[in-house]
Formats: structure tokens, C-alpha cells, sequence
């Protein structure tokens, strides 16, 4: 079948479109990752734009060297991980039941998820209520409040709905549960949306802010986009004593945008293994209701 000339415009039109976009995008990120592999002489005057100057990974060097930024990274890696694995078994244990329409009580609570992913709680109740079953600087309060979303819990429920019923039927004749039909059989088929929100998840965890700066206080427990905060805001964290003598090649700013290139490598590295699933579980989920 052959496109019609209105249609290849407008595919060269949205292509052109989307090239253009990229490139906007990306150049703020070159420009950092140059910054990071700049010497600090090139970036005092300005030489830096998409492409290092006097390369050097002095910067790299030092920022690898700390340990507080270690600390922060393994406490961010560990928390994402383990609050990923248990946002999408508790979203899965939650959806399962409400995709099947001989759960009489799955509407209401299908208006209630629906109530929570349209208003959200007021930040001083919310507050309140965290701080009340005792959370406050407490480490598991980077992974408790993020391990259910009524969004994606709205996806994964969707794509249960469109799970076939021949295979469930099939093996609750050879005397399969529940349990064992969502853990043996409709999980293991369910890769896509597995691996869609495996990635919502894990973004939020990793790049979480708020939870952090408003309930913990002790400075072993911040995750690294607090750390990240204050080696951006604060000389004397990122440089202790503020030792920047002539025989250093590397500044603040060298030293900034290579903790920021260094946050997201993980997230950047993880992103194309998903890719092939991302696609295909989002639209899967969220196409029939």
C-alpha cells in the first residue's frame, strides 16, 4: 500500500519536527558532559560549549574519590531496587482482582484509586501523617510512600482485563489458585507492562526530591539528589576547605557537571534494555479501559 503524498509530507514534516526537538534536548546535556571533561582553565574562560576543551578527567577523578557521594549512590541504587521490586509486586496483587468483574467491590475501589490519582494530599496532613507511623528520618521513607500509583496501577489493571481467559480457564481446571494463576502464569506473560512500570517506578525512586529535604535530616540518609543539591549550592561540600589552588585542574563548575552526568548514567544505561518493552506495555495498558 502506498502512502499519498499529503501523508509522506507529513511524515518528513513530523520527522523534521522531531530532529529538530532532539537536538535542542541534547544540547544542554553536551554541554554538561563537555563541562565535565574540561579543563578548569578552558571553563573559567568560557571556551566549553558542546565539545571538551584540554580534555582531562581530573573532575571524574575527584568526584569518584568521594566517599560521602558513594554512600548516597549505593543508598539511592538499593532504594530503588528494592522499592521497584515492591511497587510492582503490591501493584500487581492489587490490580489482579480488580481486573476481574466477579470482584463485585472493584468499582469502588476503582473510584477511590481514581480520587487518589486526581487529588492529592495536602502537604501538611501528609506531613503529619508520615511523621505520625513513624517514618521521620527514617531511610524506609524513601521507598514506603512511592510504592503504589494509582496511575500505574490503572495501567496494569487494564492489561489483566485483556489477559485471555482460555489460559486462566485452562488452569483452573488443573487446579491452579489464584495466586499460583498471577505468579506461574499471568506474570511471567506480562514482560511488557512488568517492564513499563518497572521504569516509572524506578525514574521516580531514583530522582526522588521532596521525601527526602522534608523528612530526613541525618546527612548518612541522603540520597543523591540531595547530595547532588548541595554539591551544586555549597563550595565547602564539594571542595572541602577550599582548596583551589592554581595546581588543581578542575573547579566547582567542572566538578558540578560531572555529579550530574555521574546521577544519571544509571538510569541512561538501564533505559535501552526496557525500550523494547516500553512502548508496547504503555500502549497495551492504556489504549482499552
Amino acid at each position: 500500500m502506498f502512502a499519498s503524498r499529503g501523508e509522506k509530507a507529513f511524515v518528513t514534516a513530523i520527522t523534521v519536527i522531531l530532529i529538530l526537538v532532539s537536538i535542542v534536548a541534547i544540547i544542554p546535556l553536551l554541554s554538561v558532559i563537555s563541562t565535565s571533561l574540561s579543563s578548569r582553565s578552558a571553563v573559567d574562560m568560557n571556551l566549553v560549549t558542546i565539545w571538551p576543551k584540554q580534555f582531562t578527567l581530573d573532575s571524574w577523578g575527584y568526584i569518584i574519590d568521594r566517599a560521602d557521594l558513594w554512600r548516597s549512590f549505593l543508598l539511592t541504587l538499593v532504594t530503588t531496587v528494592v522499592g521497584t521490586i515492591s511497587a510492582l509486586l503490591l501493584t500487581a496483587l492489587l490490580a489482579y482482582p480488580l481486573s476481574k468483574p466477579e470482584y463485585r467491590w472493584g468499582a469502588v475501589v476503582m473510584v477511590g484509586v481514581v480520587i487518589a490519582m486526581i487529588f492529592k494530599a495536602p502537604i501538611v496532613p501528609y506531613f503529619l501523617t508520615v511523621r505520625g507511623i513513624g517514618l521521620y528520618d527514617n531511610p524506609l521513607v524513601l521507598i514506603i510512600p512511592q510504592i503504589l500509583n494509582p496511575f500505574n496501577l490503572i495501567i496494569m489493571r487494564t492489561f489483566f482485563k485483556q489477559f485471555p481467559k482460555e489460559l486462566e480457564e485452562a488452569a483452573f481446571l488443573e487446579g491452579s489458585g489464584y495466586f499460583r494463576m498471577l505468579f506461574q502464569f499471568v506474570l511471567p506473560l506480562s514482560k511488557a507492562v512488568l517492564a513499563t512500570l518497572a521504569l516509572f517506578y524506578g525514574v521516580v525512586l531514583w530522582n526522588q526530591f521532596q521525601h527526602p529535604l522534608l523528612f530526613l535530616q541525618n546527612p548518612d540518609w541522603f540520597p543523591l539528589q540531595i547530595k547532588i543539591r548541595q554539591f551544586i549550592t555549597d563550595d565547602n561540600v564539594i571542595i572541602p576547605g577550599a582548596v583551589s589552588g592554581a595546581d588543581l585542574n578542575y573547579n566547582a563548575r567542572t566538578l558540578r557537571a560531572t555529579t550530574v552526568i555521574f546521577a544519571i548514567i544509571p538510569v541512561v544505561a538501564v533505559y535501552p534494555f526496557l525500550q523494547k518493552y516500553f512502548v508496547k506495555g504503555a500502549m497495551i495498558g492504556s489504549v482499552k479501559g
